[in-house]
C-alpha cells in the first residue's frame, strides 16, 4: 500500500480539474480525495497498490481538461489513511500553493453545438457554458473556485442540472461550478435607453431587428456592455461617433464566423487560430478590397479589428442580423471604464445608445476585450484582458519578496508579484479620472486577497514621474501600511519588463525602446532610448534620439505645434520654417495660425520648453507635415494612422539612412533633424515613401547607435519595449541595423510592450533592488 499527497498549481480551478482527477482515480483504481484549496490549488490525496498510484501520478498531467494548465506538482509520500472510495470533498479556504485565478474562455464548440440544436434543452441558451467554457474570473468573488464564491450563487440548480452535475460520466459537466439552463440560469430582457423594461417574447431576436433598423444597442457580454451597431451603415456609424465623441477611433467588428469576418479582412492560418482560441481576442488585420463594412469603421487606418463571438448571447445576436457582422465597442462613457451593470447604462450612455439587451447575473469583475496586432508577421498583444488576465506571468528569478506594482498612468495595469510569479491586473485604461483609479485600487486589492499578498511586509513599486496619478496611489499604499516606496524609471521598467517576459533576467541584454513619454533621470522626457542592463539589473543609458524642444501638452495633441519648433530647430530660420509649414499645409494643424507660430517660436528662443527625446513625437510631427493626422484624439492616433498611410510605401535612401548616430559625451545621439530637412525640401517624393522613410529609418539609426556598444561586447540579446515597439517599419530598420553583428530585437510575447506591462519590469526591478547603477 502506498499513498501520496499531491499538490497541482496552474490553471486547475474552474476547469474540470476536480472531476477529472475523480474518473482518472475510478479508472486506475486508487482511493482518496480531491478538492479546491484557498489558493486556487488543488489538492489530491490517492492511495492504493503502489503501481497504481505510480500510474496515476504519471497519467494526471496527461489526459487534463482543455483548458486545464498544469505549473506544477508537487507529490509528498505519505502514510496511507484507509480510504473506501474515492471522493470530491468541499473546499478549503487554507492556503497550501497559490495558483492561478482561471480567466474566461470562449464559449466551446460543444456548449454552442447545443445552443444550436433545437432537439437540446439549452436550445438558444444564451448563457450555456460547461467545464471548459465560459465566464471564470469576470464573475468570481474569491478564491477558491466554487459556485457559492462566483455570481451563479444566486441561481440554484434545477433537477436535470443538478443530475449532470452529479453524474460521474458526464465530462462536461460533472462538479461543473457554473453550469446552468433556461429554467433556472440568468435571464434575459430588453430595455430603453431610460430603463424601461420592454415585454419581448424574445430579447434577442428584437435586439437584432433593432439594430439592424439602424439603432445602437447596448449589450451586456462577460466582462462589461458593448455598444452594438451596423458596420455597414456610414448613417448609423456617423450617429455613434457623434454621440460618443469619437471622431476617428477604430471600433472592432464582431463577426458570426471565420467565414463571415473573411469577407472583411485577409486572415492568415495564425490569425484564424487566435480567432478560434479560448482567448477570442480582437486581431488586427489587413482589410480586403471591397470589404462590405463601412470606410467609417476604422478611418484613415488599413486593418480592421476583428473577432469572434466568445458566448452563446453573441452568436445568438449577430446570427438574427441581416449582415452576421456588428461593430461591438466598449461601452463605457468618454474616458471613464467600461459599464458593467444597468445603473451605468441608463445614467452614463442613456444619450448614447437607444436601446440595452441585459441580464440579471452580476459582472464581478470588468474585462475588457484584448487586442492583438501582427508585427513582422508575429502576433503581439496591444491591451491584455479578456482571455489572458489574470494568468500569471512565471518568471526566470525568485523575487525574494512580495511586490505590489502601481504601473504606469496610461493604458494602465498594476501587478502583484511573489515567488517567481507576477499577476498583472486586466487592462485598467487610463488614470486621469477618479474611477478609473478607482479601479486599479479595486484589483490590485482582490490580488493582494486573494494571492495572501502581506502588504506590511511587501515593497510599493511606482514609475519615476513626479506627476502620475498612479504614483500617489502608490504614495498612499506605503504611507498606510508603512513599507517601503521605490521608483523606477519608465523606460528602465520597459527593459526589464521584456527581459522577464522573454525569460533573460540575470543575463546582460540591451534594451530599445520607443514611446511617447516618459520622465527621464536628466528631467527630460525621454521616449526613443537605447539602455543597458547587467546581470545585476543594473543600467545604464547608451543613447537616445536627439533631444528637441516641446511646448505645453498642446504640442501633445496638435502635432503640428511639435512640428513647428522642430523645423525652427533644424532650419534656424523662423520665416523658412513658417514657409514650409505653409507649403505643406501643415500650418492647418496651428488652430491660432502665425500667431500661435510666432508665439512657440517666442517660447523657443526663451527656452520655456522641455527637451525630449520621445520618439512618439518625432511620428506624430511628420503625421502632421504629410497630413495625416493634425490632431490627436486618441492615444498613439498620429503616429498609428502613419504607419497605416505608408504601409504601401517604399524606402527612399536619402531620407531612411539620413538617421546620424554621433557620439556627445559618453551616450550616442541619433539624428532626427537632418531627415525633417531632407523630407520637407522633397515635394517630389511619394507622401507614403517619405513615411516609410522616416520610421524605418528611427529603428535603423537606433540600430548603428547599439551596434557602436555591442560589438564585441559578448551581450546575446536585445529586447524591444514601449509603445512604438509595434512599429513594423520601425522593428524592420533596427533588425536590418543589428543584422551586421547578427543580433535581433525580441518582442514581448506574454505583455504588451507599451505601458499595459510595465508593472511586469516594475515587479522585477525588486530582484536587483540595492545594487548601484552604473
Amino acid at each position: 500500500m502506498r499513498a501520496v499527497r499531491v499538490v497541482v498549481e496552474g490553471i486547475v480551478q474552474g476547469v474540470g480539474f476536480r472531476p477529472y482527477v475523480h474518473r482518472l482515480a475510478v479508472k486506475v483504481g486508487v482511493k482518496g480525495y480531491v478538492r479546491n484549496v484557498g489558493g486556487s490549488e488543488v489538492e489530491i490525496w490517492v492511495e492504493g497498490d503502489g503501481d497504481r498510484v505510480e500510474e496515476f501520478i504519471k497519467l494526471l498531467p496527461e489526459e487534463r481538461p482543455p483548458p486545464a494548465l498544469i505549473e506544477s506538482m508537487q507529490v509528498f509520500e505519505v502514510r496511507p489513511k484507509g480510504f473506501n472510495d474515492f471522493k470530491i470533498l468541499p473546499s478549503g479556504k487554507e492556503r497550501i500553493r497559490r495558483s492561478m485565478i482561471p480567466p474566461d474562455f470562449a464559449i466551446c464548440e460543444h456548449c454552442l453545438r447545443e445552443v444550436l440544436d433545437p432537439k437540446d434543452r439549452r436550445y438558444r441558451y444564451a448563457f450555456n457554458s460547461c467545464a471548459w467554457c465560459g465566464p471564470r474570473y469576470s464573475m468570481m468573488l474569491r478564491a477558491p473556485y466554487d459556485r457559492e464564491n462566483t455570481a451563479m450563487r444566486k441561481y440554484k440548480l434545477c433537477s436535470e442540472c443538478l443530475k449532470e452535475y452529479r453524474d460521474l460520466r458526464n465530462v462536461r459537466r460533472y462538479h461543473a461550478q457554473g453550469i446552468s439552463c433556461p429554467k433556472d440560469g440568468p435571464k434575459l430582457y430588453l430595455m430603453t435607453s431610460e430603463g424601461e423594461h420592454l415585454d419581448t417574447r424574445d430579447p434577442i431576436e428584437e435586439a437584432a431587428k433593432l439594430i439592424d433598423e439602424g439603432y445602437l444597442v447596448a449589450v451586456k457580454g462577460l466582462g462589461g456592455f458593448h455598444i452594438a451597431a451596423l458596420a455597414t451603415d456610414d448613417e448609423v456609424i456617423q450617429k455613434l461617433r457623434e454621440r460618443k465623441s469619437r471622431p476617428t477611433k477604430p471600433f472592432a467588428v464582431m463577426g458570426l464566423n471565420i467565414e463571415t469576418l473573411s469577407k472583411l479582412v485577409v486572415i492568415n492560418s495564425t490569425a484564424e487560430k487566435l480567432l478560434k482560441s479560448p482567448e477570442r481576442p480582437i486581431v488586427l488585420l489587413p482589410k480586403k478590397d471591397g470589404s462590405p463594412a463601412s470606410p467609417l469603421v476604422s478611418p484613415g487606418m488599413d486593418v480592421e479589428g476583428i473577432f469572434t463571438p466568445y458566448t452563446a448571447l453573441h452568436y445568438l445576436l449577430l446570427q438574427s442580423t441581416k449582415d452576421k457582422f456588428l461593430i461591438m465597442t466598449s461601452g463605457n462613457p468618454k474616458g471613464l471604464p467600461m459599464c458593467v451593470n444597468d445603473e451605468c447604462v441608463t445614467r452614463y450612455l442613456r444619450n448614447v445608445i437607444d436601446y440595452v439587451l441585459s441580464h440579471d447575473r452580476e459582472i464581478v469583475n470588468r474585462v475588457d476585450d484584448s487586442v492583438v496586432r501582427f508585427t513582422r508577421n508575429s502576433p503581439v498583444l496591444l491591451r491584455r484582458g479578456r482571455g489572458y488576465a489574470p494568468r500569471w506571468i512565471k518568471i526566470n528569478k525568485e523575487l525574494g519578496q512580495e511586490v505590489i506594482a502601481l504601473g504606469a498612468d496610461l493604458q494602465s495595469a498594476g501587478a502583484v508579484g511573489f515567488e517567481d510569479k507576477v499577476v498583472l491586473t486586466q487592462y485598467i485604461g487610463d488614470l486621469d479620472n477618479p474611477e478609473t483609479i478607482s479601479e486599479l485600487d479595486k484589483y490590485l486589492k482582490f490580488f493582494i486577497e486573494n494571492y495572501g499578498i502581506d502588504p506590511g511586509k511587501s515593497v510599493i513599486v511606482v514609475d519615476k514621474h513626479p506627476l502620475y496619478f498612479s504614483r500617489r496611489l502608490g504614495l498612499e499604499y506605503a504611507e498606510k501600511w508603512g513599507v517601503t516606496l521605490l521608483e523606477v524609471q519608465h523606460h528602465y521598467a520597459h527593459a526589464l519588463s521584456a527581459a522577464a517576459d522573454t525569460g533573460i533576467l540575470g543575463e546582460d541584454f540591451a534594451a530599445v525602446v520607443v514611446d511617447g513619454v516618459g520622465y527621464g533621470d536628466d528631467g527630460a522626457i525621454w521616449g526613443g532610448e537605447l539602455l543597458q542592463v547587467d546581470s545585476d539589473l543594473r543600467y545604464r543609458r547608451l543613447g537616445h534620439l536627439k533631444y528637441l524642444p516641446i511646448i505645453g501638452d498642446a504640442s501633445v495633441e496638435r502635432p503640428a505645434r511639435f512640428l513647428a519648433t522642430a523645423l525652427i530647430m533644424a532650419l534656424k530660420d523662423e520665416e523658412e520654417a513658417w514657409n514650409i509649414m505653409r507649403s505643406w499645409g501643415a500650418d492647418k494643424g496651428l488652430k491660432g495660425g502665425r500667431l500661435e507660430f510666432d508665439a512657440l517660436a517666442s517660447q523657443l528662443r526663451r527656452g520655456n520648453y522641455v527637451p525630449t527625446s520621445s520618439t512618439g513625437r518625432v511620428l506624430d510631427a511628420f503625421s502632421a507635415l504629410l497630413g495625416v493626422r493634425m490632431e490627436r484624439t486618441f492615444e498613439g492616433e498620429p503616429a498609428i494612422a502613419l504607419e497605416a498611410y505608408s504601409r504601401r510605401g517604399t524606402l527612399v535612401d536619402d531620407i531612411a539612412y539620413s538617421f546620424k548616430a554621433s557620439l556627445e559625451g559618453s551616450e550616442c545621439v541619433v539624428d532626427t533633424l537632418t531627415p525633417l530637412k531632407q523630407a520637407v525640401f522633397s515635394e517630389d517624393l511619394r507622401k507614403e515613401d517619405i513615411a516609410a522613410s522616416i520610421q524605418y529609418g528611427v529603428g535603423y539609426g537606433l540600430g548603428l547607435c547599439l551596434k557602436r556598444y555591442l560589438a564585441g561586447t559578448g551581450i546575446k540579446h536585445v529586447v524591444l519595449s514601449g509603445g512604438a515597439a509595434v512599429n513594423d517599419w520601425i522593428v524592420k530598420g533596427l533588425e536590418d541595423a543589428l543584422k551586421e553583428i547578427a543580433l535581433s530585437a525580441i518582442l514581448p510575447s506574454r505583455v504588451p510592450p507599451n505601458d499595459g506591462g510595465i508593472a511586469l519590469g516594475q515587479v522585477a526591478y525588486v530582484i536587483g533592488w540595492g545594487k548601484d547603477l552604473y
